[in-house]
C-alpha cells in the first residue's frame, strides 16, 4: 500500500507567512540574528509534516535555528521556497540539512540586497515624504498616512514573495534573480531613493548663516550675498553629507553623530555663526 502523502494546507502556509511578516526579528540576538523568527514562523510545521515523530520534529527545529538575515519582505521568497523543500523531504524527497540551509545562507544576502535598495533606498523615504510634508504641516493624519502607506505596499509584495517562492519552489527565486535587467532596477531605484533623500534634505534641514562680513562701508550678509549665490541649500547639504560621512567612513554609532551635530549647533549658534 502506498504511503499518504503529507500536505501543507493554505492555512498552514498563509500562518507561516503572517507569522513571519509580523515576527520575524522576534528573539532576535547577534548570534542567530532573524533564526528564531523564521523557527517561530514554522513553528506549526514540523507537527504537520512529521505527525507524532518526535525525533524529526527536533530536526526540523534544530535545521532553522541556524544563522539567517534578509530583508523580511522580499526576503519572504527564501522562507516560502524552504518551506516547499521540507514538504518534499517530508514526502520521501532526497533533500537534506545542507541543501535546505545553503538555500538559505546563498539566497539571504542578494534578495537582502534588492530588499533593502529597493524597500530601506526607495520606497520608505517615499512614504517618509508624504507622512511628513503632511505632518510638518501640524497635521497627524501624517504618520496615519505613512503606516498606510507602509502597509499598503509592503504586505502586498511580502505575500507575493512568499506564496511564489512556496509555489514554484527553487525556480522561483531563480526567476526572480536572473536576468541582466535585475542590475538596471536596482540602480533605479537606487537614483529615485537618492532623489527623495536630496528633496526631503532641501526642504527639512535648516539651517543658515546670520553673520554679517563688513567691506569697506558695506555689510555682506554671508549666507543671502555669499554662500546662497554659491550654491543655494549649502549650509543643510554639507550638514546632511557630514552626518553620512561620520555614519558611513567612520562607522560612528547615530547617538555620537547626534551628540556632535549638538555640540556643533551650541558652538555655532553662540559664535553667531549659524542662527
Amino acid at each position: 500500500m502506498e504511503e499518504q502523502r503529507v500536505k501543507l494546507s493554505k492555512k498552514d502556509v498563509l500562518r507561516a507567512f503572517w507569522k513571519w511578516t509580523f515576527f520575524s526579528h522576534s528573539n532576535y540576538n547577534y548570534e542567530r540574528l532573524q533564526a528564531s523568527g523564521v523557527l517561530q514562523s514554522m513553528s506549526h510545521i514540523p507537527e504537520k509534516l512529521y505527525p507524532g515523530d518526535k525525533e524529526e520534529q527536533k530536526k526540523f527545529m534544530q535545521r532553522h535555528m541556524s544563522f539567517y538575515n534578509t530583508e523580511p519582505h522580499f526576503g519572504g521568497i527564501i522562507n516560502g521556497m524552504v518551506l516547499a523543500m521540507e514538504e518534499e523531504r517530508a514526502n520521501g524527497a532526497s533533500i537534506d540539512d545542507d541543501a535546505i540551509n545553503s538555500i538559505k545562507t546563498g539566497l539571504m544576502g542578494p534578495i537582502a540586497g534588492i530588499g533593502d535598495t529597493l524597500w530601506q533606498g526607495t520606497l520608505q523615504p517615499i512614504a517618509l515624504a508624504v507622512g511628513i510634508s503632511i505632518a510638518a504641516g501640524g497635521n497627524v493624519i501624517g504618520a496615519l498616512v505613512f503606516a498606510l502607506i507602509m502597509i499598503g505596499v509592503m504586505l502586498p509584495i511580502g505575500y507575493f514573495m512568499y506564496m511564489k517562492g512556496y509555489t514554484t519552489g527553487k525556480t522561483g527565486v531563480e526567476a526572480i534573480l536572473s536576468g541582466g535587467k535585475m542590475k538596471q532596477i536596482i540602480q533605479a531605484a537606487s537614483i529615485m531613493g537618492a532623489t527623495v533623500l536630496g528633496s526631503l534634505t532641501a526642504n527639512y534641514v535648516t539651517a543658515k548663516s546670520t553673520m554679517n562680513i563688513s567691506v569697506g562701508s558695506s555689510t555682506l550678509a554671508l549666507q543671502t550675498d555669499i554662500l546662497d549665490k554659491l550654491l543655494l541649500g549649502g549650509v543643510p547639504l554639507g550638514i546632511t553629507l557630514l552626518t553620512l560621512y561620520l555614519l558611513k567612513n567612520k562607522k560612528m554609532k547615530s547617538t555620537t553623530v547626534m551628540l556632535i551635530l549638538v555640540i556643533i549647533g551650541l558652538i555655532c549658534g553662540a559664535t553667531g555663526i549659524l542662527g
